[in-house]
């Protein structure tokens, strides 16, 4: 797995977390107070479709750890809950760096592994996919 699927999970966690702070905050404003209708309509949308790519993120992520269903299930939910999100990255990033850790000292790409090769470049100039 690389590195950068865990960074992208990672900064979209954040950015969900943060985000659905500031919702609940114009929320309680829009209810509580009568106050902020227009904002708080921008920011439940901007929250949607972020949290849309959280979890395509979230899946991705999941699926390359193999996690369970369960687990999955889990972390695609924290993007709904205040403040769950931060803790729940922290859990994900703990468990997923000793993997990326041992597949960088182990030299596995997942390219080869998968029998994808790189591009082998012919002395006439032409180049073909795959191995030799």
């Amino acid at each position: 797995m690389k590195p950068s699927v865990l960074t992208r999970y990672r900064v979209m966690a954040y950015v969900t977390a943060v985000m659905l702070l500031v919702l609940s905050t114009c929320m309680v404003f829009k209810y509580g107070f009568g106050v902020g209708e227009d904002i708080t309509f921008v920011v439940s949308q901007t929250h949607g479709v972020l949290y849309i790519v959280y979890l395509i993120f979230a899946f991705d992520l999941g699926q390359k750890a193999r996690w369970s269903f369960g687990k999955l299930l889990w972390v695609l939910l924290s993007g709904t809950i205040p403040f769950v999100a931060f803790f729940v990255e922290r859990t994900v990033r703990a468990e997923i760096e000793p993997l990326l850790e041992r597949d960088d000292d182990e030299g596995y790409d997942q390219g080869a592994a998968a029998g994808y090769g790189a591009l082998d470049g012919k002395a006439d100039g032409s180049a073909r996919v795959g191995s030799a």
